[in-house]
């Protein structure tokens, strides 16, 4: 999703120093911020009857004249109690989601506000970004929120895709590219049993993910956040994901509600139909339009929400992505209410995603609010403006335009699933749960997975693993550069190089294990006349993130590649490991180096790489997607194995240079 949270000087401006303060002095100030402001709302109505305790959670006391909080009752009874107490301005209050850039929290309460939300660059501000300043600013929003006259907690999101890699010092898996490449729903499970449990601490409980598109096109900028081209896999990769961050109970310790996205087509829209606009110049393919049939659409991309209904979806994300018979699937009838809610059976609730709403009918958000609550939005992700939003919203139903019905049937799934998750009886988790996030177990299962996804693309004779004993020569940037091995979607929307966060990169694993055997020079300068029995070198795209990455050519870093002409002429044997969200052009390693390793984006442990170079875990990845022969090849829809391409889906090799699937092309 689009969560960009960079604060507009607008958003400054209406925001105001007060916000700014709270964030800088913390979890107290906020506490004096509610107290004096968050008791109030849209409709005036006074917040008698909303008795809380300090930390949030709703007295035992308060039962009594508020039905909706005996947990005794079924949840059906109790959103049936709470829906009747509440007036359209709570309604329309719950079905909005704000960005933490848009609102503070005492506007969370004045809003009434369903849920708030952090984007890509929302983390606290004026603080360290450690999981215990993410829980007291989750906790300043779900305390205002709490202390409003019906005591409604908000669900608080994030875009946790590979890892709870908003906060420094956490777990950071490989990205979903290199989880697809494992074929491992077991190890799926595993790591997003971990990112839930790491989630949990920070107190934020909604994932936006997993992402279960079905990517058609390489050059797609999100590419490496899709498992894979085939429909199969990612239905299987997806449901684990699924099933590890919930667990068997939303209720349970170490648990967060997912969210699928981005339903429906994505992945599949057209190289150019992009008309979007991202902060580098206009997108090729994301946002665009996927030039397929509705039978096409439905066979490629609609079985991982049917796996994921089926294993316990709560809440689903639409695509900014249109079709030819629809236009903007945020506000189409069709798929989101007819296929989604009727033929599937989906009794969750579905979210827009960020500013979505406002392109289907551009230059008119009245009639863009009409469409997009009409086809079956329940909460919108609006991300900003909210006063806007509630107020168009507002008067959609006053002229019925947006039926009673339709906010009715919203409000009672979003109710449900806050119900579900137990957020009435503990809006927050536990606090002190700090040591639970980045620990030597949760790096070891990271680890496993760099392992496993890493997919060895060529090899010759005697040339992986590394031989014990052997001097090697180490070269590239990402060789030694968490940022850059980690991709976009760490610690910031678009990532950035630079070891970011705590992690064991490539060359300090190696180093590690060979000493004085390595010797290392990101550029591969090394003096005149060194040579060794094995070179490695590492070359790399840098972090980008949705359609910034959007790629008609699928370089990697001409500099990059110049280390390889560099090096080989100094040692006996070269081993190319390539870094990257996607298959990446392979002109200047394939004919020059002696074994190719595509290591994906594997994240902040390296040691997992370094295990499958130096033959302490074998190599059992293979290729997630069809690697094309130039990037007009990149589209596969309708394609065989091997047209138009080099390897085909599951190529991958042994260090014996066995196939582990079928043959080159």
């Amino acid at each position: 999703m689009s969560t960009r949270s960079r604060l507009t000087r607008a958003a400054n401006q209406r925001l105001g120093a007060r916000h700014r303060i709270t964030i800088r002095l913390g979890m107290a100030a906020v506490a004096i911020v509610v107290a004096a402001c968050g008791s109030s709302t849209s409709t005036g109505a006074s917040s008698a009857g909303g008795a809380s305790s300090a930390s949030g959670t709703p007295s035992a006391s308060g039962s009594a004249t508020r039905p909706w909080m005996d947990s005794s009752k079924t949840v059906d009874q109790r959103v049936a109690a709470l829906l009747s107490q509440m007036t359209l301005d709570e309604k329309i209050g719950q079905m909005t989601q704000i960005e933490i850039g848009g609102v503070d929290p005492a506007g969370t309460a004045s809003a009434l506000l369903g849920s708030v939300l952090s984007g890509g660059d929302g983390n606290p501000k004026g603080v360290d970004n450690t999981a215990q300043n993410w829980y007291a600013m989750v906790k300043s929003y779900q305390d205002a929120a709490t202390g409003t006259r019906l005591g409604i907690p908000i669900l608080y999101g994030a875009d946790m895709v590979h890892g709870d890699s908003h906060m420094t010092g956490t777990t950071v898996f490989p990205h979903n590219v290199g989880l697809g490449a494992t074929h491992d729903a077991a190890l799926l499970q595993q790591v997003c049993q971990v990112t839930a449990t790491e989630m949990y601490a920070s107190g934020v409980r909604w994932t936006f993910g997993p992402v279960v598109a079905v990517p058609q096109d390489v050059r797609w900028g999100r590419t490496y956040e899709g498992y894979s081209e085939n429909t199969d896999l990612v239905s299987q990769l997806g449901s684990s994901c699924l099933e590890g961050l919930q667990g068997t109970s939303l209720t349970d310790a170490n648990t967060v509600v997912a969210d699928p996205k981005h339903f429906l087509g994505d992945g599949g829209t057209a190289f150019g139909s992009s008309q979007a606009q991202g902060p580098n110049g206009p997108y090729l393919l994301d946002q665009g339009v996927d030039q397929m049939s509705d039978a096409q659409i439905t066979s490629l991309f609609l079985p991982p929400y049917q796996a994921a209904i089926k294993n316990g979806a709560r809440i689903i994300m639409t695509t900014f992505s249109s079709t030819q018979s629809g236009g903007k699937v945020t506000g189409d009838k069709h798929w989101i209410t007819d296929v989604l809610k009727s033929q599937l059976g989906f009794t969750g609730f579905v979210v827009s995603d960020w500013g979505a709403i406002d392109q289907i009918a551009p230059g008119d958000y009245t009639a863009s609010v009409k469409a997009a609550i009409n086809a079956g939005e329940d909460m919108a992700m609006v991300p900003d403006n909210y006063q806007k939003f509630q107020s168009t919203l507002k008067g959609l139903v006053a002229s019925g335009d947006v039926p009673q019905s339709r906010i009715d049937d919203a409000v009672t799934r979003i109710l449900r699933v806050k119900l579900e998750m137990g957020l009435f009886e503990n809006p927050m988790p536990p606090a002190g749960n700090w040591g639970n996030v980045g620990s030597a177990a949760d790096r070891a299962v990271a680890s496993k997975a760099v392992s496993e996804s890493a997919v060895l693309l060529k090899t010759g004779p005697n040339v992986l693993p590394v031989a014990s004993g052997s001097s090697v020569l180490l070269a590239g940037v990402g060789a030694d550069d968490i940022g850059i091995a980690s991709g976009g979607w760490t610690l910031s929307w678009q990532g950035q190089a630079g070891n970011v966060t705590t992690g064991t990169t490539l060359k300090a694993a190696l180093s590690a294990k060979l000493g004085s055997q390595l010797d290392y020079n990101a550029t591969g300068d090394f003096n005149a006349g060194t040579h060794a029995a094995v070179g490695i070198v590492v070359v790399a795209e840098r972090p980008y993130a949705e359609g910034v990455g959007d790629s008609a050519t699928l370089q990697l870093p001409a500099g990059d590649l110049a280390v390889i002409d560099k090096e080989k002429p100094m040692v006996d044997k070269l081993i190319v490991v390539i870094i990257s969200g996607r298959p990446m052009m392979l002109s200047g390693i394939t004919d020059k180096a002696d074994a190719v390793v595509e290591a994906w984006l594997p994240g902040t442990e390296g040691e997992g790489l370094a295990d499958v170079l130096l033959g302490a875990k074998p190599f059992t990845g293979t290729t997630p997607y069809t690697w094309p022969k130039t990037p007009d090849d990149a589209p596969r829809t309708g394609k065989s194995a091997c047209q138009d391409a080099v390897y085909p889906y599951g190529y991958g090799l042994d260090t014996a240079g066995k196939l582990l699937g079928p043959a080159a092309c």
